[in-house]
């Protein structure tokens, strides 16, 4: 069996003169789940609806489930399921109704009621859809892209509106699908998210990909440098970055005495995305202005954990 389900060569998609996505490749491995992590206009459900075959691309090589989207027929989309960021609504059927009537568009769906319990609808699988809270048609868009038994989950945005409970329980869900051995593609605007479920991830924003890797690896090595921070007797506040945090602190305060606001800061997922982004965007601004005949301008620090000195 083939490792890849997902290939994706020099892809590019333009609208007019407008690029939305500009030449990225990446391949996602049979049953792992990967992060496709960008801000709002960076290319991410461009790309997913191009693997999804909802919309053609302009160039590039498309290889999903070993078939071209854009020449798949019913028995491929078959083995797909799909969470949209937005779905139609169906108001006045009932949750069960509906979930009943996707089951059958499936060779092999799984049982309506295990689907059910799995999104936490119970208590509303008799209510008209219509009816249902934005959280619960949330819930129940994931229950209509899983019912199908799918090889291949797509998950654009699928926890928008849930409360913390509920995005715990989600991750179990996922988590369970994982290991029935289901591949997944995953968007998320929340980093944590995509750190809990993710093997690897692709940041990607201005159509590019910046970083492609695992998840405890994206960004490199020196991204990940802790931060030592403290406050020296006169109130000064000090940070700096360094690999070895405990013999920086042994060195700094060998002669005793108690550090003031001590701590050893690990940066996460969160702090190298917004490094990453942050970079991106000053080399793209930077860019335009050597095209334009101008010397850029200052750039704008983001706070991140990145862009911390290694200067005491």
């Amino acid at each position: 069996m083939n490792d890849t389900v997902i290939q994706v060569r020099e892809l590019r998609k333009r609208y007019g003169t407008m690029t939305a996505v500009d030449g990225i490749s990446f391949d996602i491995r049979r049953g792992e789940t990967f992060a496709l992590l960008g801000p709002n206009g960076a290319g991410k459900s461009t790309t997913i609806e191009i693997l999804e075959g909802y919309r053609n691309r302009t160039s590039g090589d498309v290889g999903v489930l070993g078939v071209d989207p854009r020449r798949a027929g019913l028995d491929w989309k078959a083995r797909l399921g799909i969470v949209l960021q937005t779905s139609g609504e169906a108001g006045t059927v009932t949750v069960r109704e509906l979930l009943t009537e996707f089951a059958g568009y499936y060779p092999h769906p799984r049982p309506v009621d295990e689907v059910i319990a799995a999104v936490g609808l119970e208590a509303k699988q008799k209510v008209r859809v219509s009816r249902l809270s934005g959280g619960q048609k949330r819930r129940l868009d994931v229950a209509l892209g899983i019912i199908g038994r799918p090889e291949l989950l797509f998950l654009d945005e699928p926890t928008t509106g849930f409360d913390p409970e509920a995005r715990r329980q989600f991750w179990e869900l996922i988590h369970s699908l994982k290991a029935e051995g289901t591949s997944i593609l995953l968007t998320t605007h929340y980093l944590d998210e995509a750190a809990q479920l993710g093997d690897r991830a692709a940041v990607i924003t201005g159509g590019r990909i910046a970083a492609l890797g695992a998840i405890d690896e994206i960004g490199g090595s020196e991204a990940r440098i802790p931060v030592v921070r403290w406050t020296d007797t006169t109130g000064l506040a000090h940070a700096r970055r360094t690999s070895e945090p405990g013999a920086l602190v042994a060195a700094l305060f060998r002669d005793g005495g108690e550090p003031s606001g001590l701590e050893v800061v690990r940066p996460t997922l969160e702090d190298i995305y917004l490094g990453l982004i942050r970079d991106t965007e000053e080399h793209d601004s930077s860019e335009e202005a050597s095209a334009a005949g101008s010397s850029p301008a200052d750039p704008h620090v983001h706070p991140s954990l990145t862009a911390v000195s290694e200067e005491v």
